[in-house]
């Protein structure tokens, strides 16, 4: 077995998708990196535009290009739990983002991840879960980071394992 077998045979295995992030040239960013303020130390982005300061990894990811560890699928329950018992940074203020914040990070010209990888390095393409619960008691809102222009916002049961991203502040 060849070692690019070996390498995608273990990134299937272990959940994360292979992806490598495509952006078309002419389309006007809906990310900008100059949108975002970048706190290094903290690991922690403020978005310029929102007010929103934005863990700068997916959860589970950890370092300076978010490399460390491999991102938390977690169910709805748990990530809220999570998100409310964090205290990343100092702050103990930590939440799920709601459907129209999540999808505020979408670079919409990118596909593979459909986000700003200046700004959030290193980002999973993944199925993200938000805090707002769908009409059926059983579902909540997801953002998948995939797809760009395309990037699909839906319902799926709560008790699935989806990637986490914490948000705090706002209105």
């Amino acid at each position: 077995m060849t070692l690019r077998w070996i390498f995608l045979l273990s990134a299937l295995l272990s959940g994360q998708a292979l992806a490598v992030q495509t952006c078309r040239t002419g389309i006007r960013e809906t990310a900008p990196a100059s949108r975002f303020l970048l706190d290094a130390g903290r690991g922690t982005v403020l978005d310029l535009d929102t007010g929103l300061m934005w863990r700068r990894c997916a959860e589970g990811l950890d370092g300076p290009e978010c490399t460390l560890g491999a991102p938390d699928f977690l169910t709805w329950g748990n990530a809220l739990s999570a998100a409310a018992d964090s205290q990343y940074a100092g702050y103990s203020d930590w939440r799920l983002p709601n459907l129209k914040e999540m999808q505020s990070l979408l670079e919409l010209s990118c596909l593979d991840p459909a986000l700003n990888l200046k700004v959030f390095p290193n980002a999973p393409v993944a199925q993200f879960w938000t805090s707002s619960p769908g009409p059926i008691s059983y579902n909540a809102w997801y953002v998948y980071s995939g797809q760009g222009e395309f990037a699909m916002h839906n319902m799926d049961d709560k008790f699935f394992k989806l990637a986490v991203w914490l948000v705090r502040g706002g209105p």
